[in-house]
């Protein structure tokens, strides 16, 4: 495997830097875009994800996987709820513990804009053939793998 790195050029590990950060950005934004025909923030999109993956979690819980602090959170949290995508529930074993709950039109948004999402990545990869789709999600997957290491 050493060796395979020594044969990896300055130049080429540029680029790919390169495009994978201007993807990132592209990405980014295409994903405000979307978000701006629904009524939710990419940081509340952020929450809804998150407590979608992981299921209810107390508003330190998510402050953490957000990297934000927890004040910050809880006004989130707020609008969140009076937008009614969520609500704030007592946790059952604890009383003294409050846990953010994904509500149905939490659930209802994520789904549309996923769906979004992918019509518009369906788009851009129908101009590829179904080979070059497999093979740039091989090579993507292998990326994601090795950097999650």
């Amino acid at each position: 495997m050493e060796k395979d790195k020594e044969t990896l050029s300055e130049e080429l590990i540029s680029d790919v830097e390169y495009l994978l950060r201007e993807m990132s950005l592209l990405i980014k934004r295409k994903g405000r875009e979307i978000l701006n025909h629904f009524p939710i923030t990419p940081p509340q999109f952020t929450a809804l994800l998150w407590l979608n993956e992981e299921g209810d979690m107390t508003i330190g819980e998510l402050s953490q996987k957000m990297y934000l602090a927890c004040s910050t959170m809880t006004d989130l949290i707020d609008r969140m709820e009076k937008n009614g995508v969520v609500m704030r529930v007592r946790d059952e074993r604890d009383r003294r513990v409050v846990r953010v709950r994904m509500l149905e039109r939490g659930k209802v948004i994520i789904q549309d804009v996923m769906k979004a999402r992918r019509e518009y990545l369906a788009e851009i990869l129908s101009t590829f053939s179904p080979e070059e789709v497999a093979s740039i999600r091989r090579h993507l997957s292998m990326l994601y793998e090795r950097m999650k290491e």
